[in-house]
Order: C-alpha cells, then sequence, then structure tokens
C-alpha cells in the first residue's frame, strides 16, 4: 500500500518509549522502515548495539543520545546518524517528551550489552 495512514500504524512499546510503525513489509515497504518514536519525560532506554545503519530526526524536544561513548544532547531538528555496530543508548532527562522519526533498512537488531538480541517488530 503506498499510503500508510495513522490508523495503520501499528504502536509498540518497549523500554518506557513508544514505537508507532508506518513502513515495514506489512505496509509494503520492500527495503526500509520507519517510526514515530515517542520518549516520554525521564525515560532512559539502554544502550544496545545495531546491526543495520539508522537515521534519527528529532522533530519535537530533546534527548541525551550516547554514541559509542560519546554523549551528545541533540534537539528539535538535529539528524543522528547510528552506523551499524554502533552502539546507541537514548535518555530524555528532559521534563517534557520528545518525539522522533527514524528510518532504517529492514531486519534491523538490537544487541544489549548482556548479550541479549532483540528483532524489533517496527524495524521489519
Amino acid at each position: 500500500m503506498p499510503v500508510v495512514r495513522p490508523s495503520d500504524a501499528v504502536v509498540h512499546e518497549m523500554h518506557g518509549a513508544r514505537f508507532v510503525s508506518y513502513a515495514t513489509r506489512a505496509t509494503g515497504s520492500r527495503e526500509l522502515c520507519a517510526w514515530r518514536g515517542e520518549i516520554p519525560a525521564g525515560t532512559r532506554a539502554p544502550a544496545h548495539t545495531v546491526s543495520h545503519e539508522e537515521i534519527l530526526h528529532l522533530l519535537a524536544g530533546e534527548l541525551l543520545i550516547t554514541l559509542d561513548g560519546t554523549p551528545h544532547r541533540i534537539t528539535a531538528g538535529d539528524t543522528v546518524i547510528v552506523n551499524a555496530g554502533a552502539t546507541l543508548a537514548v535518555e530524555n532527562p528532559a521534563a517534557e517528551g520528545a518525539v522522533s522519526w527514524v528510518t532504517t533498512s529492514q531486519g534491523l537488531e538490537a544487541t544489549l550489552a548482556d548479550g541479549t538480541r532483540i528483532v524489533p517488530p517496527w524495524a521489519n
């Protein structure tokens, strides 16, 4: 389906954040996937290593992104490029929620520090 309406999006929740999935195999995308991330104030997601490159664009709010051990404070309008194999941690230390748009190729997997592999359904 070439047009994905908000009512077609699938919502997933993990680590205190909401992932609203728009572009997936299920909605007709053949190579890419994209979702809106809603990160409430005070949320801290665990560090994870990604198998595929991700592009995160912050639409609203601010986040503390730690990329391969280096912290970066990003604000609305900033874009973060997370290369495959990089370790990423996302935290919202602000008093307000943040909203991001993320795009990656299908098949993304995330590996936590303890070796646990996560295959996010919004990225496949």
